[in-house]
């Protein structure tokens, strides 16, 4: 004690164990009632209710030694009013410290530098959980300690299910305490949240090379309030950082520790993938520790063999098929894996941090040297891309791990990887059919090829993006493939379909056409050569794709023999029209308008065609003679132009004609005067007027 019975300070140090702490608390409750440094007892009242974890990776605050502000400075300024304000509950008629004295100590406080790491002999979180224990983050504190590294760094990680002595591992290969290492806890619930480093590293000379070798703590996988999810990526997370991962388990070996291995190997290759690109993973030394009692029968090496050994199928069971495929991921580690056996230190696992190495099992304290010395001698840089890395390096690849594991949607242990693929495969399906749906059918082959080799291009990338693990995503990869040529050979049959349907239409509609053509009322071989032109036309604008080679053929010999068919009827047409119509004219030129000169030319048009045809006994030979050749010009400039055409309006223009020639009839006699052109009623005037 000091002057005046306050506690000295200086025997309050790093090393100072909880229970010389709480000591110190009941003095200082003691010292309180009269008024004695009420801030030194807060900051001894929060610490002494750290856990042993806690207090483990802290250090008191500068007034009372001088390294790094951790956890029980936090804890104490946060419940010094509380606490001042209970008096430690010693007695509720305590006076109230001098304002003085407090400001004196905080001053002493920030000079003296407390806020700064500068002891590293202690455990820092350098991976933590938020705060719903699905995703990582970084602890800034527990990356200070390895950035100042200069050397190549190593990290030997710890990991194993929650309660299986990890912490308890890493003190016995540091040879520390309990008191000064990772914290090591007797309750159900897990200790070490996230992972955490031991800060000060061991320095070793691997191959001439000064390394420094970093111990990780992990948080055990399999604890309650937690997400499978968050435990793959801790679990993976280990696997990336480590040069050396231990796999501590109880017993021996289950095949939900193989699988979980399995899975976190495969996770670290895969977002190790997405990290390196195509750098390949370079996955840690394994060494599998089975803690066990029994030392007779199978050695744990062979038992570790006898594990990851293959199963025979005969059958072709699904089951046992999964079980390999397991095994055959976990072929990355290949020769890197070696087993290790370790009994159990005591009986009296809840007393084991305060027993001395001559109070444990001296065959558990032969083994853990040889397990020290097995460690050493496979510890080696941690290598990436072909470089060791050193501390900024270390924390630089750190970060981008984690940030790709936290962005990156990936399954849990708890459902198969094929079925977590297959979703992917399915929404890349539909990625691919919508693209497709998007081109819009019929269309070309060509077109169609294109608009397949894009989607499918798409779709893989979406896939590559997404899917978890190479060596299982291999066989989802080609399953895509596979489904994505299946819905291509969908696409081209229902593209053959439409441009089959499409290319009938057409020609049914240029069929028709035809058929109308060939029964003109006023038959025109202008009018049917621009239906025929406008027919092929249209047809070879309109149908696409495949069908339409077949249908173009089709097409070529329907309008070649429509063609054929309507000049072969043309003329015997156009000669019975012309028959007709000079008779017409006779009549007319007689009866109606009673105009000479058309009863004339009807006359010898009429003489024309029906003496010719006697006189050559075939009407067939008046086709090549040059005068038909210039009545079809007339013909063909009367009856069809751009301007007019007289097939459709044959029949009003008559009706107008008709119209003209009655009015004509019943009006035109009156008037007097005198035609240019003889006229049978201008003979019959003549003669009244005589």
């Amino acid at each position: 004690m000091g002057k005046g019975g306050i506690p000295e300070i200086k025997l309050l140090n790093v090393g100072t164990r909880l229970h010389d702490i709480r000591k110190l608390k009941s003095d200082c409750c003691k010292t309180f009632t009269r008024g004695k440094n009420p801030l030194l007892c807060g900051l001894l009242a929060s610490s002494s209710n750290l856990t042993d974890q806690e207090y483990s990776s802290t250090s008191l605050p500068s007034i009372v030694s001088p390294p790094s502000r951790s956890r029980a400075q936090s804890y104490a300024f946060d419940n010094y009013a509380a606490f001042s304000g209970e008096r430690l509950s010693c007695r509720s008629e305590m006076r109230i410290f001098s304002p003085v004295a407090v400001l004196s100590i905080l001053l002493s406080f920030f000079a003296s530098g407390s806020f700064s790491i500068e002891n590293f002999r202690q455990a820092f979180p350098i991976i933590e959980p938020d705060p719903g224990h699905t995703k990582l983050r970084l602890s800034r504190e527990g990356l200070e300690a390895i950035e100042r590294i200069t050397n190549p760094i190593a990290a030997v990680a710890v990991i194993g299910p929650y309660r299986s002595g990890k912490s308890f591992l890493l003190n016995q290969l540091l040879s520390l305490s309990c008191y000064e290492g990772f914290g090591v806890g007797h309750m159900r619930d897990t200790k070490t949240k996230g992972i955490w480093v031991w800060g000060a590293p061991v320095e070793l000379d691997i191959d001439g090379v000064k390394t420094s070798v970093f111990y990780l703590d992990t948080e055990g996988f399999e604890s309650i309030g937690k997400s499978n999810v968050y435990d793959d990526r801790i679990f993976a997370l280990a696997t990336v950082m480590s040069s050396v991962l231990i796999y501590n388990l109880p017993e021996t070996i289950r095949e939900a520790d193989i699988s979980r291995l399995s899975f976190a190997v495969e996770l670290a290759e895969e977002f190790y993938g997405r990290f390196g690109q195509d750098v390949a993973f370079e996955p840690a030394k394994l060494l599998w520790l089975i803690q066990r009692d029994f030392l007779q029968g199978k050695s744990v090496q062979e038992m570790v063999d006898e594990a990851l050994r293959r199963v025979p199928n005969t059958n072709g069971d699904k089951n046992i098929d999964q079980v390999n495929q397991i095994r055959d991921s976990l072929a990355i580690m290949g020769d890197n894996s070696t087993a290790f056996s370790l009994p159990q230190p005591h009986l009296l696992r809840t007393k084991l941090c305060d027993l001395k190495d001559d109070e444990l099992d001296s065959i558990y304290v032969k083994k853990r040297d040889q397990l020290k010395t097995v460690v050493s001698s496979i510890i080696r840089p941690k290598i990436v891309q072909g470089k060791s890395l050193n501390g900024k390096e270390f924390v630089s690849f750190l970060e981008q791990i984690l940030e790709a594991l936290n962005k990156g949607e990936i399954p849990s242990t708890g459902s198969l990887v094929e079925v977590f693929n297959k979703g992917i495969l399915e929404r890349c399906l539909k990625l691919y059919s919508s693209r497709m749906s998007n081109l819009g059918l019929p269309t070309s082959e060509e077109s169609l090829q294109r608009a397949h080799e894009g989607s499918s291009k798409a779709a893989m990338e979406a896939f590559d993006e997404q899917h978890f693990g190479r060596h299982h995503a291999k066989k989802s990869a080609e399953q895509l493939v596979e489904e994505v040529e299946k819905v291509y050979k969908n696409f081209v049959l229902a593209n053959e379909l439409q441009s089959s349907k499409l290319c009938e239409a057409l020609y049914i509609r240029c069929e028709e056409k035809m058929d109308q053509l060939q029964v003109l009322r006023l038959p025109s071989m202008a009018k049917f050569n621009a239906g025929f032109l406008q027919c092929d036309q249209s047809f070879e604008r309109e149908c696409v794709g495949p069908s339409k080679s077949n249908y173009e053929m089709r097409m070529m010999k329907m309008l070649g023999k429509s063609k054929s068919l309507f000049i072969k009827e043309y003329n015997h047409r156009l000669f019975n029209w012309l028959v007709a119509f000079s008779l017409v004219m006779v009549v007319v030129g007689r009866f109606i308008i009673k105009f000479i000169l058309i009863e004339i030319g009807a006359w010898i048009l009429f003489i024309f065609l029906e003496t010719y045809t006697r006189m050559f006994w075939t009407s067939e030979s008046l086709y090549y003679n040059p005068v038909w050749h210039g009545i079809v010009r007339t013909w063909e400039a009367v009856v069809y132009s751009p301007v007019l055409d007289l097939d459709r309006w044959a029949i009003p223009l008559g009706a107008i004609a008709t119209i003209l020639v009655l009015y004509w009839r019943c009006y035109g006699r009156r008037k007097r005067s005198r035609w240019a052109l003889p006229l049978y009623n201008n003979q019959k005037d003549q003669r009244r007027s005589e």
